[in-house]
């Protein structure tokens, strides 16, 4: 009960913009956005609720049944109809239907209106050291997604009002170079202000150095570095160096688990958004990410919201550390399940695999619900396979349930490390620290160490396997399509699903093109998002990105 409430307490101050009339105390902090009884300002209490408002835009792919993943090459939507299948998957957006990330300005807002008051406040100075830097810290992590989505956007520090400034609020996009380096350089200004630990679901020093390291290694990656400065990814590397030398964090023993929520705040977490299960603040990904049915039918489960594709799959070594490709793996395409690493249990379900005590079946022509779907009519797999990793079954309950109280971890220590790899790798080649953290991340997973004597190319192509693998389904890989500019390759084409069926009396695996598969990505535009055409329509300074 103790554990309860107090996630209550908190959940509820994160929660204020989606809580019901009901909640009218929590809802006048919203109404307050122009701040003008000193009340607020002058109470802790009162001024925390008001930050904790900013923490509530964090991003929320737990109660969708379309996330962002199946934008990537990772998964599709077994739901009919999604935005991720109709319209991304077939580069059909322009500035009037795209997602976008431009409403992230009113979180910025009422961040700057924080800063402002609380800084011109007598609220007491360590109070106040530490909640500025985490409004900051929030103010850059929104303008993070703006600039990896949308490119260089108007950064704006100070609160405006149209109704006193006219159209003098309206301000022209700052470059992507000079977007990144406010991210960065805010980062960097706030880290000591923020305590190593704090309260769950705060910002703390190593959630700011992670974003630098992040966005860094975002600067350095081809999209933006295309003459490869090496000195790029030099600074990546020794930011997220300096997070593995806080000796704060360490990996979670148990993948499989890492993600439930009795293992919110552990060792690994480095910044999380908060979930409240059983209220409307809670998080829906059972119902809403994984397998209809168990077995070969029954009651409906969920609405099957991600199917991993073959693509995907086939990135999971074997157990002996070897891909697939290699002849020496042991694999073998008619019996594809046998002797894979762990993460390969612990996150997809694949025909045979056990869910809530049953075998799954995808089969064709047994009557199983579960057959792999070849012709859109259902909610069943589209590719033979569904997602497992970070489901609960405790939680298996069909549609946006809200039961779960599991955070979304936006950031945790296997990243980094992996971040590390990359950009050490990429600025002095594979050496004994580069082998070293992907020992780590692999050790966990009981794999092998990497063989010595890698070239660069080499350990390159094994960090972003393992970097695929580690962080499938967290909602990493379509911003690494992006910044290793691989997502002409990718996502132009089709992906693929897994068909077991009998020919001659013996079951075939057979891998087609999946249903909903269609993938389409022009080079020329879509490696940014296009700016809102209404933004463009109020503020006539924005210029639209190239080609739409």
């Amino acid at each position: 009960m103790k554990k309860y409430q107090y996630h209550f307490c908190w959940l509820v101050c994160i929660g204020v913009a989606f809580l019901a009339a009901s909640c009218s105390k929590f809802m006048e902090v919203e109404s307050r956005e122009q701040v003008s009884d000193p009340v607020l300002w002058a109470d802790k209490a009162n001024a925390d609720l008001f930050l904790n408002n900013v923490y509530s835009s964090l991003p929320n792919q737990m109660n969708t049944g379309d996330p962002e993943e199946t934008w990537s090459d990772n998964a599709v939507c077994g739901i009919g109809g999604q935005y991720g299948q109709t319209v991304y998957a077939l580069s059909a957006y322009d500035a009037s239907n795209s997602r976008t990330r431009w409403n992230l300005y009113t979180a910025i807002r009422k961040a700057n209106l924080f800063i402002e008051k609380a800084s011109a406040s007598s609220l007491p100075e360590d109070w106040k050291k530490q909640r500025l830097g985490e409004a900051r810290f929030l103010r850059a992590y929104y303008y993070m997604i703006l600039w990896t989505n949308h490119g260089g956007v108007p950064v704006i520090t100070k609160v405006l009002n149209q109704n006193e400034q006219g159209d003098e609020i309206f301000q022209a996009r700052n470059t992507a170079e000079e977007t990144f380096k406010f991210i960065r350089d805010e980062c960097e200004a706030i880290a000591n202000d923020l305590p190593l630990k704090s309260d769950a679901g705060r910002a703390t020093r190593g959630a700011a150095l992670t974003l630098k390291g992040w966005v860094e290694l975002f600067w350095a990656s081809p999209l933006y570095n295309t003459s490869n400065e090496k000195q790029r990814w030099a600074d990546a590397a020794a930011t997220n160096k300096r997070v593995m030398d806080m000796n704060t964090y360490t990996l979670f023993p148990d993948y499989n688990t890492l993600f439930f929520e009795q293992n919110n705040n552990n060792s690994e977490v480095i910044f999380s958004r908060k979930y409240l299960g059983g209220t409307n603040l809670g998080n829906s990904k059972e119902g809403l990410h994984g397998a209809p049915w168990a077995g070969n039918g029954g009651t409906q489960i969920a609405w099957g919201g991600v199917d991993p594709t073959q693509e995907i799959v086939d990135e999971y070594v074997m157990a002996n550390g070897l891909p697939i490709s290699d002849p020496a793996s042991g694999y073998d395409p008619q019996n594809p399940y046998v002797n894979r690493e762990k993460r390969f249990y612990q996150s997809i379900l694949f025909n045979g695999a056990d869910w809530l005590g049953k075998a799954m079946d995808m089969r064709q022509g047994v009557g199983s619900l579960n057959a792999t779907d070849l012709s859109n009519a259902s909610v069943a797999t589209k590719t033979g396979y569904n997602l497992k990793k970070g489901l609960n079954p405790t939680y298996t309950v069909s549609g946006n349930n809200r039961l779960n109280s599991a955070d979304f971890i936006i950031y945790r220590y296997a990243e980094v490390l992996l971040s590390f790899a990359e950009a050490q790798n990429e600025a002095v080649g594979p050496d004994e620290s580069v082998y070293e953290a992907m020992r780590l991340v692999r050790e966990r997973s009981e794999l092998p160490a990497l063989p010595l004597g890698m070239s660069q190319a080499e350990m390159r192509v094994a960090i972003q396997r393992e970097r695929r693998v580690e962080l499938a389904f967290e909602e990493k890989r379509w911003l690494d399509l992006l910044r290793l500019r691989l997502a002409e390759d990718k996502l132009n084409g089709t992906s693929h699903a897994i068909v077991i069926e009998q020919s001659g009396g013996v079951w075939v695996h057979k891998i087609v093109p999946c249903v909903n598969g269609k993938r389409i990505f022009d080079p020329a535009k879509n490696y940014l998002l296009p700016i809102p055409q209404s933004a463009i329509d109020q503020n006539k300074k924005l210029e639209q990105n190239p080609n739409y």
